[in-house]
């Protein structure tokens, strides 16, 4: 079944290209890992809200962008069998590490999610 993962975080304006850079980077090291898509959006119509919205969830920061991102594996195992070979390869442990100087992962709220209908 096909396996979702999400993201929502706040990055820097200032931060946009070098976002944007290490995505193309991390979407190819995960494509090469087995994951289907990967799709990273940078806020164009974000509003605030008043009880829930992304920039509420996220913090978000004066001169702060929301990021709405995904990506798609053939199952939840394949994104965790990816991840713990992530987490046990010290080149691409430093990728992930290395988003930390982007922007507040602590920040980005995430989750994973079974497909319930697809078009």
């Amino acid at each position: 079944m096909t396996y979702v993962q999400g993201f929502v975080a706040a990055v820097p304006e200032a931060n946009r290209e070098a976002y944007r850079e290490r995505s193309e980077a991390m979407a190819a090291i995960l494509r090469e890992n087995g994951a289907l898509q990967m799709v990273e959006c940078w806020q164009a119509d974000v509003p605030e809200g008043e009880l829930t919205s992304f920039p509420l969830a996220v913090q978000r920061k004066e001169g702060e962008a929301i990021v709405f991102s995904w990506l798609v594996w053939p199952s939840k195992q394949a994104a965790e069998t990816f991840m713990e070979k992530a987490m046990a390869d010290e080149k691409l442990r430093r990728e992930f590490e290395g988003m930390d100087k982007i922007f507040d992962g602590k920040r980005m709220i995430y989750g994973g999610f079974d497909v319930l209908v697809e078009m």
